[in-house]
């Protein structure tokens, strides 16, 4: 290796002699003069027509391992970005890990860095944008992605929880916004500190989310603002965070977020109520939301005070109108229902006539149809009852055939039953003292017996029994 000597008899270099050799002995090394690189794009900017960004690495655990400067001239950008485009149907964009061929260059005021001169679009996407999809894709799955950006603004909203850090710019930026408006609308906030920067981010936004739902039973929160100002591209990490973005989806209070710059996005923007590209522009939309609302109350307050004004003034002059017409259209009534008065009156009587004409037929119609109806029902119940009194006559003579040859029956039963033919037969009926005795134990000696035969009775006495 050649050396140069900064100073001659010394062995110290100026900070240019030193820059010089370390470019040559990289020109020296030829696979530094075209190599193929995968990284992550970061902090990508376009100026002048040449692209500037920063490559990235990082570990499993999302830790930046490796870093350096890169840029791809305006000579080359075009070209490249036009294929990239074409093939993947994408912009180059930070959080995409890309292929590139490039060279590394030093200089001796800019340090090292990577010149880019071709890509390989097979890489398209790089781990930021790939977390991010997959979050995404993980909400829309479980069917809660859109939940937050569904809730509606009751009311445009005055009640504000911020979740931000107290020292952030950002932060202090809003509040300015806020407090300053041309509008003149006052607001109700409370900030709810959170780290906003780190690996500690998410968890730290996720605490002060549950910290503004426990006390939205004391303040009724109209939304929630999550704010902080920009930075590296790699600082907006903490929020692509799926239990992060889980709870934001379905928190139940409208989320409004301003996040980073213009250029920076990440999951929450893409699941909150309400995306702002800047803390500024979320205090913006706020105030313009509730000076609009103010201008249509004020607009409306306006319009009712001139339709009502314009309502009395036409009511006052109908009301003239009529005071001015009412006589004549009284006269006007009163000729009206005379005149119908009179047609009335000269119509009546025909009117009375041909009624009363029309009803007179209609009786002699009805008269004649009843008289015809009643000698044909009295025809019909006369020949009915002849027919009665005939099986009347019959029933009756059959009954009292019936009953003689039952009487006569009964005659002939009786005359055997009476004890007279029994006695005539040779039996006899035995009394004391007019009771019939059935059996010898009735009996007693000395008793008194009357024998009753066909023809008398035979008295004695009893003295001996067998």
């Amino acid at each position: 290796m050649e050396v140069f000597s900064g100073q001659e008899g010394t062995n110290s270099f100026t900070l240019s002699e030193f820059s010089r050799i370390v470019a040559k002995a990289m020109s020296r090394e030829p696979l530094l003069m075209g190599a193929w690189v995968t990284a992550e794009i970061s902090d990508m900017t376009v100026r002048g027509g040449h692209c500037y960004m920063t490559l990235i690495e990082k570990d499993e655990t999302g830790t930046t391992v490796a870093r350096m400067r890169a840029n791809i001239w305006a000579n080359s950008f075009y070209q490249i970005r036009h294929d990239f485009i074409k093939e993947t149907e994408k912009e180059l964009a930070n959080g995409m890990k890309v292929m590139f061929f490039g060279a590394a260059t030093y200089h001796s005021s800019y340090g090292l860095s990577f010149n880019i001169t071709r890509v390989n679009p097979v890489f398209t996407m790089g781990d930021l944008e790939r977390i991010r999809r997959e979050i995404l894709a993980t909400l829309q799955r479980e069917g809660i992605i859109n939940r937050n950006r569904s809730l509606t603004f009751h009311d445009p909203p005055r009640r504000i929880a911020i979740i931000s850090s107290e020292t952030a710019a950002g932060y202090g930026d809003f509040m300015n916004q806020l407090q300053h408006n041309s509008a003149g609308v006052e607001f109700l906030t409370m900030l709810f500190p959170a780290i906003m920067q780190g690996e500690r981010t998410a968890q730290s936004v996720l605490d002060a989310l549950d910290l503004v739902e426990q006390t939205s039973g004391i303040v009724p929160w109209e939304c929630v603002v999550i704010i902080r100002g920009g930075g590296a591209t790699t600082d907006m990490n903490g929020f692509d965070d799926l239990p992060l973005a889980r709870r934001v989806a379905t928190f139940p209070i409208p989320v409004i977020v301003g996040i980073g710059h213009e250029r920076d996005r990440c999951v929450l923007d893409e699941i909150a109520r309400v995306r702002c590209k800047t803390p500024t522009a979320a205090a913006a939309w706020l105030t313009d939301t509730a000076g609009m609302a103010w201008q249509r109350i004020c607009d409306l307050t306006s319009r009712i005070a001139s339709f009502a004004s314009e309502r009395l003034k036409g009511e006052h002059i109908r009301m003239q109108g009529i005071e001015t017409m009412i006589p004549a259209l009284a006269d006007a009534r009163i000729r009206n229902a005379r005149l119908r008065l009179q047609n009335i009156s000269t119509i009546l009587p025909a009117a009375a006539r041909d009624a009363t004409s029309k009803e007179r037929i209609k009786l002699e119609a009805l008269t004649i149809a009843l008289r015809m109806s009643s000698q044909n029902r009295i025809q019909k119940e006369y020949l009915s009852l002849k027919t009665i009194a005939s099986t009347l006559r019959m029933a009756a003579v059959s009954r009292l055939e019936r009953e003689r040859s039952r009487l006569e029956s009964l005659e002939g039963l009786t005359d055997v039953l009476n004890p007279v033919s029994t006695l005539k037969r040779g039996y006899s009926i035995t009394r004391i003292n007019g009771k019939t005795i059935s059996g010898i134990k009735s009996v007693k000696p000395g008793d008194i017996l009357e024998t009753q035969i066909a023809d008398g009775s035979i008295i004695s006495t009893a003295k001996e029994f067998k």
